[in-house]
């Protein structure tokens, strides 16, 4: 009895395998999250160390009908964020997180709030890479939507 107790105690305990994909997943969530907080912020320094140079977005604009996706690189996307005089805050929830190795997705409703007011809501899907500076950003896609199942963090609180 003993040794069977031993071996279910064993089977149970968590791999370093588990252990280091948890580590990853939490570290690649924390990547999307300062990417929302740089974006807040308007920080092109602090973004452009979890950007890939080289990555691009895409956009599905889903709000008018026969839209064709667009995209813009991550440079671009630099380059337009200090001329903004707008304060945008985008929150996600319930993402589910992809690690293999290097490298990783992250794919998650979200929504966006502009000046405090809703702007618009959908789905973004992260790509990243891990590089000797950790994670970083290589870009995704995501939807643009008018609306979308309600955010269960609620309204956006200032």
């Amino acid at each position: 009895m003993r040794r069977i107790l031993l071996i279910l105690a064993v089977a149970m305990m968590p791999s370093t395998g588990s252990a280091q994909n948890a580590d990853d997943r939490e570290a690649v969530l924390k990547t999307v999250q300062m990417f929302f907080d740089t974006m807040t912020a308007r920080d092109v320094e602090g973004a452009r160390k979890i950007l890939i140079p080289e990555g691009r977005y895409h956009v599905m604009e889903m709000r008018k009908p026969g839209s064709q996706p667009s995209s813009f690189t991550n440079e671009d996307y630099l380059g337009r964020m200090p001329k903004s005089t707008r304060q945008n805050r985008e929150r996600i929830w319930n993402p589910v997180v992809q690690v293999h190795g290097l490298i990783a997705t992250v794919w998650a409703p979200y929504d966006f709030w502009t000046d405090g007011k809703f702007s618009h809501c959908g789905v973004d899907a992260f790509d990243l890479i891990k590089t000797a500076e950790g994670w970083k950003i290589a870009g995704g896609a995501f939807t643009l939507e008018a609306t979308c199942e309600p955010s269960p963090l609620g309204p956006l609180k200032q």
